[in-house]
């Protein structure tokens, strides 16, 4: 049996400490050190697949399609990601790590040093600019039903929400809000008002700091 992940830590530890777990080894499957070789030929792999999204798009990009892109055997881009999920998340890996680097360590008010409401307001709207930038290789990297909640990346993000939560309002249902809060963050909704509805983005982040100033009964202030 693999060993359990490591605690999240509690809102009380300091904010310079790091506060969620790292998603280097979250995504990537906990792997060991690839060999130089590997190496190269994830890379090859995943080069092959980012000139399919640029080209046809994320819906092009298939097992089958990436393989002939990178002139090797089907079974070769399975060993390295198994499914087509584990290829679109390893594409959308590099974006993951600059933005956990930005609410972990980077400056405030998105990194510690801001009140945690101040927080909570950065962390939403740079998530909504974030998938808005990325919303069609996040889209075709969702997983199915009984893996979206469990996901790492998922689970770091609202285990981010939960503790600004537990900071800013201690005595509220943190574990369930936090998950009610990622749902105004999906990429699905936000898809479908951005794209299908018209709405502009500056709307949905003056909803989304409206919304952390209902729950967490802090001001109007934006960040």
């Amino acid at each position: 049996m693999s060993a359990a992940p490591p605690p999240f830590p509690t809102p009380q530890e300091p904010v310079a400490r790091p506060e969620l777990l790292q998603l280097d080894t979250a995504l990537e499957g906990d792997e060991p050190c690839l060999r130089a070789d590997a190496a190269r030929n994830r890379a090859r792999l995943l080069e092959a697949a980012g000139r399919l999204v640029a080209e046809r798009g994320a819906e092009a990009v298939t097992m089958e399609a990436v393989a002939a892109e990178a002139c090797v055997g089907k079974g070769t881009v399975f060993r390295r990601f198994g499914d087509r999920t584990g290829l679109l998340t390893a594409l959308l890996d590099h974006s993951e790590k600059k933005f956990q680097a930005a609410f972990l360590t980077g400056p405030p008010p998105l990194g510690p040093g801001a009140p945690p409401v101040e927080r909570l307001r950065a962390f939403g709207c740079a998530m909504l600019r974030r998938s808005a930038d990325d919303l069609e290789l996040q889209l075709a990297a969702e997983p199915g039903a009984s893996r979206r909640f469990v996901a790492p990346a998922r689970r770091v993000l609202r285990h981010h929400i939960e503790m600004l939560l537990r900071q800013a309002v201690p005595e509220a249902d943190c574990d369930l809000l936090s998950h009610a809060l990622m749902g105004q963050l999906d990429p699905a909704l936000i898809h479908h008002l951005t794209r299908q509805c018209g709405i502009p983005l500056a709307r949905l982040e003056a909803a989304w700091i409206d919304l952390v100033d209902r729950v967490t009964g802090a001001g109007t202030t934006c960040p």
